[in-house]
């Protein structure tokens, strides 16, 4: 039998959630899979000593845990889950329904009689219902379940207070969440030191991500990804800033030497993309090692890697061995993940048991080293790579995958053919590495960059980076210029900062056809508050595009054209049933209050017309806008010519009424604007002003924003269209 050298990588990764603006954290995922992963995925190793194995920390992930760690930060969600149930407003109680219950129901909600009682409950009479039905019993429980589901196994086993909650499972006290609350500070503050302790015990390697997450290749040249799939559509002009490229790697080395006390030997390229630009990049700043997908080594070698029915591959030997890329002078050497066994481990153990799991996965390591042919070897061990996220698929496993691992590396340690390394000492053993001076372009996905770059949602996000990168290129020749009014150090590097973090792969994974959750609507908002923050940052409006929603995901709503003309009185409030009677409606099915981390503020839109005017209604959450002090109402009219007016609030009451065209303010329509605003907004807008000819419909878009940034959208993609012609009871076209 062929030695095996095994290198396990986890990948430990999370976008940055907080948001730019206002510094909360708009999803929960750092905290949820630091308590129900991070630590316990390392813990674990004590128990099998002569297992080693790498882990990479992205940066902005690092980032996060520290803040948690620190108790420093700002997350709604769990403000929310720990709040007394008595203190609970309808908004909050709608939140907890839909959040409460976002768990794997197989393997973490199951576990609780309690929980599954409420979660049937809200499924069979609906959460609206069940909102003004549970009582504080309810409440409470569901805060702390949807806390519990999320603790360590070995918190849920052997803590004192989390295994006693576990074992009572209902009826849980105030008391007892808040001891759950500190239990969960406990935990999350112990994460990063169990890290540095398998680091300090020689059993763990720590390598690193480009700071946010970015895809590198792309950062350097867009047109790359037209190598990888000549086919692919691109943003134009293309994105081409090397310079990012570097900043983001000089950043992850940096930040990795503060949170590890050494700087990084190994880089896990962000979804395992790499381009030769990237690899001179990365070996001028000092990493040794990278690793990639079998499906770049393919391309790189001209070789396949076709499986037979064991799961041994083609050309075995060159796909188990390490591979240096000579560039610029400089070497990198980069192992190559098994892309059959990474995923049968992130995508099908999780259906078998785990002593069956762990028994497969050892016999196809075995079946790699006794049927690989020495003679194609040389001698040399054979480095087989198995890489793959390091938290998302616990959730399908019972016992979120402890079992498994633990019976996996228990057979590996006692397996003397079969040796676990870190990267860095399977690469001092392989013996002679083979050289080449370029490498193929892709990710570990179909070796190209087709889900980050191959959808038109994909391109449009690409093209408002651009469209920014170039805004804030521009303001930083103004300031190295020394020209009047341009941006101080600070406000650079704020606006840099958000730019680095839009340039982070996550946004993209959601566009297009390929992957979509509950939260696209939420990272596709994020992604454009970073952008928007770019802009904020250099004293600039943001460009009213980037209010617009990229991915498609229509709203329900409750739509009714005109059925008669109108003739209000503007005074902002509802001075008679009758004035709005007959008006077109757009109503979105919304609940105030932050929803899915989300932030609802508008509600319905009203409109209509007379012979020289149309009129414009809108509700906002009257209970949610009240907690602001200055914002603005922005209706947008599309029409032969975009008509926007601007309606600014300060302190409940209207100040300011503007009318704008083409980016400028328009003047002397006082009498052909007008506007109200007490309990809604009413607008009046005389005809003159919107121009139609051609047309058989006026849009109609409403924003909200509060401190340059939008706030919230109505509708949240697309616009009402007020029909015209008398039969719709609008102005004959």
């Amino acid at each position: 039998m062929n030695r095996v050298h095994l290198v396990l990588l986890w990948h430990m990764h999370q976008p940055q959630y907080r948001d730019p603006a206002s510094g909360r954290y708009g999803m929960p995922w750092s905290r949820l899979h630091a308590l129900k992963d991070y630590w316990g995925m390392v813990k674990i190793l004590e128990q099998t000593p002569g297992f080693h194995a790498t882990v990479n920390v992205v940066p902005s992930l690092g980032m996060q845990l520290e803040e948690y760690a620190g108790g420093q930060f700002d997350e709604p969600w769990f403000r929310l889950a720990f709040l007394p149930a008595e203190q609970l407003e309808d908004a909050d109680k709608l939140e907890l329904l839909a959040r409460g219950f976002q768990v794997n129901r197989d393997n973490l909600l199951r576990r609780w009689p309690r929980y599954v009682e409420l979660f049937e409950r809200v499924q069979q009479d609906g959460a609206a219902d069940c909102a003004g039905q549970f009582g504080p019993r309810d409440w409470r429980d569901l805060q702390l379940l949807s806390q519990l589901a999320w603790m360590d196994e070995e918190y849920l086993a052997k803590d004192e207070v989390v295994a006693a909650l576990n074992h009572k499972g209902a009826n849980f006290t105030e008391l007892e969440k808040e001891s759950l609350r500190s239990k969960q500070m406990e935990l999350l503050g112990r994460v990063l030191p169990e890290y540095r302790a398998a680091a300090a015990r020689g059993q763990v390697e720590f390598s690193t991500t480009p700071f946010y997450h970015p895809i590198l290749p792309l950062l350097c040249d867009s047109d790359v990804a037209r190598i990888a799939n000549p086919h692919t559509p691109l943003p134009q002009p293309p994105f081409r800033h090397p310079g990012d490229a570097r900043e983001q790697l000089r950043r992850a080395r940096e930040y990795h030497e503060q949170l590890f006390g050494q700087a990084p030997a190994g880089l896990w390229p962000s979804e395992g993309s790499v381009s030769d630009q990237v690899l001179e990049m990365a070996a001028e700043l000092g990493f040794r090692w990278f690793g990639a997908d079998e499906g770049v080594l393919g391309r790189t070698l001209g070789t396949g890697f076709g499986r037979d029915a064991g799961g041994v591959p083609d050309n075995a030997a060159k796909l188990y061995s390490p591979l240096r890329v000579r560039r610029g002078g400089r070497e990198i050497c980069g192992v190559f993940r098994d892309h059959h066994i990474s995923d049968l481990v992130g995508f099908v153990y999780s259906r078998m048991s785990a002593a069956a799991a762990a028994e497969d996965l050892h016999r196809r390591i075995r079946a790699i080293g006794e049927r690989v042919d020495s003679a194609a070897t040389g001698g040399k061990p054979l480095t087989v790579s198995i890489i793959l996220d390091g938290e998302n698929a616990w959730e399908y496993f019972p016992g979120a995958g402890r079992d498994f691992l633990r019976q996996f590396y228990r057979r590996i340690e006692g397996d003397g053919e079969i040796r676990a390394l870190t990267v860095s000492e399977a690469i001092a053993a392989a013996g002679e590495i083979p050289v080449v001076e370029a490498i193929a372009p892709g990710s570990w996905i179909n070796a190209n960059f087709d889900v980050w770059i191959g959808h038109a949602e994909d391109v449009q996000a690409w093209n408002l980076l651009r469209d920014a990168r170039d805004f804030y290129t521009a303001a930083e020749k103004r300031a190295a210029e020394g020209t009047a009014g341009a941006p101080s150090k600070e406000q650079l590097a704020s606006a840099y900062e958000s730019l680095l973090a839009a340039e982070g792969s996550d946004w993209c994974w959601w566009y297009g056809p390929e992957h979509s959750s509950t939260h696209d609507a939420e990272f596709d908002a994020l992604y454009r508050k970073h952008l928007t923050q770019i802009y904020v940052a250099l004293g600039q409006e943001a460009p009213e595009q980037l209010t617009q929603p990229i991915k498609r995901q229509w709203e329900k709503a409750m739509t009714l054209p005109p059925a008669s003309f109108l003739s209000p009185q503007l005074d902002g409030r509802e001075t008679s049933y009758f004035e709005w009677m007959g008006a077109g409606v757009y109503s979105a099915q919304r609940q105030s209050g932050a929803m899915h981390g989300r932030s609802y503020l508008l509600h319905e839109i009203q409109y209509g017309f007379d012979e020289n005017f149309l009129y414009v209604r809108v509700n906002p959450f009257h209970e949610a806008v009240a907690e602001l002090n200055l914002y603005e109402f922005r209706v947008t009219l599309r029409c032969a010519e975009e008509l926007r007016v601007r309606a600014v609030i300060a302190e409940q009451t209207l100040c300011l009424v503007e009318a704008e065209r083409g980016g400028g303010t328009l003047f002397g329509v006082t009498e052909k604007v007008k506007a109200a605003y007490g309990k809604f907004l009413e607008l009046k807008i005389a005809r003159d002003l919107i121009p139609v000819a051609g047309r058989t419909s006026v849009g109609i878009h409403v924003g909200l924003w509060e401190s340059g940034l939008p706030v919230d959208l109505l509708p949240a993609e697309g616009w009402v269209e007020a029909r015209l012609g008398p039969d719709a009871f609008g102005w004959a076209v």
